[in-house]
């Protein structure tokens, strides 16, 4: 028969040896960016927006990722169509504006009106006469990878990009119960932050710095003003094991259905969820390098990341809302978004002070402590990204 002792051991979470963090010079070192923007971000599947963004036949948008400029069209058929936003010719830009609508079922660059069709077909240029060996089939628009999930985009800047199925870290069906691609964007808090990327993905998996950085959060997730994000992060965590408090087992306090003010609903609740989505409040799914979707009983949290330099990271936070909430008179998103854009924000600012302190001399680099397994699993996906070939 096993000790608790020994129970204790094979079910706790946390990391049982030393572990060193990534060198210092990672979150700022100009050729590691560029490494982690060839190999990771221009390789997966990155989080755009959402498809009510290019709703209508011949609707665009521009997007840019890096130093790569993104063009989405939507074709006659209803199709969504991605191509880099660079004519064949001498590498114009073929659209100056960052959304609208086609005049014509055609791309025509404005610097010398080579006609493209809405799947990336040159049509005509504008010469005289063409050379000898010159083809319009052979010039089409360079394309990349575009899928359409529930209402959401990604694309690929590769011509063989992971297999969508597995970019998260559940399952697709894990948020079924959400009627994802029906949700309507109700408010975006956009913040630039003076960090690394990465910075902020080991933020987000660990809740050391819960209780000093987020007190009302962690009213509202008793566990998480434990510094832990599960049960049984904590090595004791069997002592405990027949205690249903939040504070041991996770979720919101007792009586809070949500994550507000005042932890109660403000939108219309989704009426399929289950009892165990409904007591958790927050169904947090992960798709590095770009997002994460959090599911709550009356909204949906899009969270999304954009790299702009080695030291500076574009935040989005869209809220997503049923059509039914945001025309309700009574609505009031104050009590969800004031809240959560506080949280976001304090998670911002601590990503700013880690990157301030990360140029001193001796500082080669930083220590993972046991609660934060999940940043050192972050690591493990980061070393194997950049060793792919």
């Amino acid at each position: 028969m096993q000790s608790t002792s020994d129970i204790d051991k094979l079910a706790y979470n946390g990391l049982t040896e030393h572990t060193e963090g990534l060198p210092a010079d990672a979150y700022y070192d100009p050729r590691q960016y560029e490494r982690e923007m060839q190999r990771i971000w221009y390789r997966n599947w990155i989080y755009v927006g959402r498809s009510s963004d290019v709703k209508s036949a011949r609707a665009f948008r521009t997007f840019e990722l890096g130093d790569q400029k993104i063009l989405l069209v939507r074709d006659d058929q209803g199709i969504l169509q991605g191509f880099h936003n660079t004519c064949r010719h001498r590498g114009a830009a073929l659209c100056r504006e960052s959304e609208g609508v086609l005049r014509t079922a055609s791309i025509i660059c404005p610097y010398h009106a080579w006609v493209y069709n809405l799947q990336g077909d040159l049509l005509r240029t504008s010469s005289k006469a063409h050379a000898s060996g010159f083809d319009v089939a052979d010039f089409p628009l360079y394309r990349i990878s575009v899928k359409e999930w529930s209402g959401f985009i990604f694309v690929a800047l590769t011509d063989a990009p992971p297999p969508f199925e597995k970019i998260f870290d559940l399952p697709l069906n894990r948020l079924a119960a959400w009627p994802l691609e029906e949700l309507v964007v109700g408010h975006v808090l956009l913040k630039t932050i003076n960090s690394n990327w990465k910075i902020f993905w080991e933020n987000y998996n660990e809740c050391l710095h819960c209780p000093g950085v987020h007190p009302q959060l962690s009213r509202l997730v008793p566990i998480y003003g434990r510094g832990l994000l599960e049960e049984r992060d904590d090595p004791q965590w069997s002592l405990h094991a027949d205690d249903a408090h939040p504070k041991f087992k996770g979720g919101l306090r007792r009586g809070a259905a949500t994550w507000s003010l005042d932890g109660k609903t403000t939108g219309i609740p989704f009426p399929g969820l289950s009892d165990t989505d409904r007591q958790a409040g927050h169904i947090y799914m992960t798709s590095l390098p770009s997002v994460f979707l959090v599911g709550h009983v009356d909204y949906v949290r899009v969270v999304r990341l954009l790299p702009l330099g080695p030291e500076k990271t574009e935040l989005r936070v869209e809220y997503l809302f049923s059509a039914q909430t945001l025309a309700d008179p009574s609505f009031d998103m104050r009590n969800v978004v004031d809240f959560t854009n506080l949280v976001m924000t304090e998670d911002a600012q601590v990503c700013e002070l880690n990157q301030m302190g990360l140029r001193a001399g001796p500082h080669v680099r930083g220590v993972v402590m046991p609660e934060e397994y999940v940043v050192r699993q972050f690591h493990e996906w980061l070393h194997a990204e950049l060793a792919r070939v």
